[in-house]
């Protein structure tokens, strides 16, 4: 770790500055808006509409586990725990939405719903 990072609090285990946090907030009120904005506009977007929705929704995700849950200035064994367990999630979602899909009669068998 460098003394500059230290200086800045832009290191491991330092801290950003109150108005970057401010800007962060502002970055992610003007994605939120642009995400209504798409939402409204569905019928001008058409399918491009999930993409976008998607898009921005992620990169929300990233801004706010990398500065408000300060995985961006904590030790990055923190981030590899944090990339595990979403890479683990992320496989169980997509490995039961394809179980539903492909096995016939699966979810009857799981949920006793025909």
């Amino acid at each position: 770790m460098s003394s500059h990072a230290d200086a800045h609090g832009h290191g491991e285990g330092g801290h950003a500055s109150v108005g970057f946090y401010w800007l962060i907030g502002i970055i992610l009120a003007v994605l939120t808006a642009l995400e209504v904005a798409a939402y409204y506009m569905h019928e001008t977007l058409g399918s491009l509409e999930v993409p976008i929705l998607l898009g921005l929704s992620v990169a929300k995700f990233i801004l706010v586990v990398m500065f408000f849950m300060h995985l961006k200035f904590d030790s990055k064994l923190f981030a590899w725990v944090f990339l595990a367990g979403l890479v683990l999630a992320v496989f169980v979602v997509s490995f039961l939405m394809t179980l539903y899909h492909v096995v016939p009669g699966w979810t009857a068998a799981v949920t006793g719903v025909a």
